[in-house]
C-alpha cells in the first residue's frame, strides 16, 4: 500500500485544488454583487438574467466547451487582443483554465447565495438603511453573517463542481504536464491506456473527497439550522 501511495503523481490534484481554490475566490467577488442585485430586484429583466446565469447547468459541456474555446482562441476578437496586445495565450494553459472554470461554475456560485440573501427578514434590512449604513455595509455586515449556510454551499460546491469538471476543462486546457493536466483529465487518459490500478486510485481518492466535501456542507448546515432553532 505504501509503495501504492508513493507512485501515485499528486500533481494533477495540486492543480485542480489550486483551479478550483482561485476559481472559487473569483466567482465570489464577481458574484456577490450579482446575487444581491439578482435577490432585490424586481426588474422586468430579472428572468433574463436568471437564465443567462443558469445556462452552464443545462448546457452540454462540449457545447460551452466550444464557445469558451472560439472566445479565447486567435480567431476571436478577445484571443486576439490578449495574444498581440498583452503577449498572453488564453488555451491550453491555465489561465484559459480559470477563465472557462469561472464560466462553468458560475451558477453553483449565483444560485446559493441569492437564495440566502432572498430568505432574509426585509425588516432587518430596512433597519440597517434607516440607521444610515450603505448599501455595501448592509450586505457585508449584515446579509452575509446571516446567511452562513447558503455561503458555506456556494463555496463549498463552486470548489467541489471545479475540481470534479473535465469535457470544458479538457477541451479548453488538454491534457499538458504540470500545466492543464488536472485530476479528472489524468483518470481519462489512464482509463484510455488501461491502466486500470491507477484510475481505481485516482478515481478513490476523487470520490472520498468529493463525499467529504458534501458531508461537510450537510452536516454544517444541520448544524446551523439545530442553532436557529434552539435561539
Amino acid at each position: 500500500m505504501i509503495d501504492i501511495l508513493n507512485s501515485i503523481n499528486y500533481t494533477p490534484f495540486l492543480l485542480s485544488f489550486k483551479l478550483a481554490g482561485i476559481t472559487t475566490l473569483i466567482l465570489f467577488i464577481l458574484c456577490l454583487p450579482l446575487a444581491w442585485y439578482l435577490s432585490q430586484t424586481t426588474s422586468k429583466s430579472k428572468p433574463f438574467l436568471e437564465a443567462i446565469t443558469a445556462l452552464p447547468i443545462v448546457l452540454p459541456p462540449s457545447v460551452i466547451g466550444f464557445y469558451i474555446l472560439y472566445a479565447l482562441s486567435y480567431n476571436s476578437p478577445i484571443g486576439a487582443f490578449f495574444k498581440e496586445t498583452l503577449g498572453i495565450d488564453l488555451i491550453f494553459n491555465f489561465t484559459g483554465l480559470v477563465i472557462a472554470s469561472c464560466f462553468y461554475s458560475l451558477p453553483f456560485m449565483v444560485q446559493p447565495l441569492q437564495s440566502g440573501f432572498e430568505s432574509l427578514n426585509k425588516n432587518m434590512l430596512e433597519a440597517s438603511y434607516i440607521s444610515g449604513k450603505s448599501r455595501f455595509t448592509t450586505v457585508l455586515k449584515v446579509a452575509l453573517p446571516n446567511i452562513k449556510p447558503a455561503l458555506m454551499t456556494a463555496i463549498i460546491v463552486t470548489f467541489a463542481h471545479t475540481v470534479g469538471e473535465f469535457g470544458v476543462v479538457l477541451m479548453i486546457g488538454g491534457s499538458i504536464p504540470d500545466e492543464t493536466k488536472v485530476a479528472s483529465v489524468a483518470i481519462y487518459e489512464m482509463v484510455e491506456i488501461m491502466d486500470y490500478t491507477s484510475a481505481h486510485i485516482y478515481s478513490g481518492i476523487m470520490l472520498v473527497m468529493s463525499f467529504l466535501v458534501l458531508l461537510g456542507v450537510y452536516t454544517f448546515n444541520q448544524k446551523q439550522k439545530f442553532s436557529g432553532f434552539i435561539k
